[in-house]
């Protein structure tokens, strides 16, 4: 598996996948969705999955003394791992607006999104739903990127609109917490959002292995 994930991380990905983990900072821009930043992380990986494919690197990867599902696990692992490095970005940048910019003008007056640890957890979930609706999809034929690609942007940014809509709700203020207030209700956003990030990327992962397994390459 270290073989196949260095060939993926220096043959396969494009560099657009390794420069787009910089759009996890757009968590500290105030009056901007920094939600749009997890689409530009993945918007970096759809690039890559295109170049690898023009590359033929499926049928490549088929050819090597590996088993179909390490070829799979090796994507996944890839994109595991850029979105891991993105989410640790958005991370420090929530760390930052919580503590020492927590009472910062631009973000007290922001009517968008705070970037807090729901809006992390809400990172986590559209990251998992990538990999499950594009990352899988891609599984079903190792060719066709278009359509659970457009199917996947639809559906994240009705999810990007939903979370900013939220805190506007009332009642539902809560969500949009500065600093650590309702904390409580924060970390159990953020629990949630890694819990259904596993969960939907492990539902995912089997179930392209059972699809690319049962494709005539």
């Amino acid at each position: 598996m270290r073989d196949i994930m260095i060939k993926e991380m220096k043959l396969s990905a494009s560099v657009l996948a390794y420069l787009f983990i910089a759009f996890g900072l757009m968590f500290f821009l105030p009056g901007y969705p920094v939600l749009c930043g997890v689409f530009f992380v993945t918007l970096g990986l759809f690039q890559s999955f295109q170049a690898a494919r023009e590359a033929n690197d499926i049928v490549f990867s088929v050819l090597l003394p590996i088993a179909k599902k390490d070829v799979v696990r090796g994507k996944y692992l890839f994109v595991c791992m850029i979105e891991g490095c993105a989410l640790i970005l958005m991370a420090a940048a929530v760390i930052l607006r919580m503590t020492v910019l927590s009472d910062a003008s631009p973000y007290r007056n922001n009517a968008l999104m705070n970037a807090n640890l729901f809006a992390l957890g809400a990172a986590f979930l559209i990251f998992g739903l990538f990999n499950l609706i594009f990352v899988g999809g891609f599984f079903k034929t190792a060719y066709r990127l278009g359509r659970p690609f457009v199917i996947y942007i639809i559906i994240a940014f009705s999810a990007v609109f939903v979370f900013e809509a939220l805190h506007h709700i009332p009642g539902l203020g809560r969500v949009n917490a500065f600093g650590s207030d309702h904390i409580g209700l924060q970390l159990v956003s953020l629990l949630t959002g890694a819990a259904l990030y596993v969960l939907l990327t492990l539902l995912s992962y089997h179930k392209a292995c059972i699809d690319f397994e049962n494709i005539d390459l």
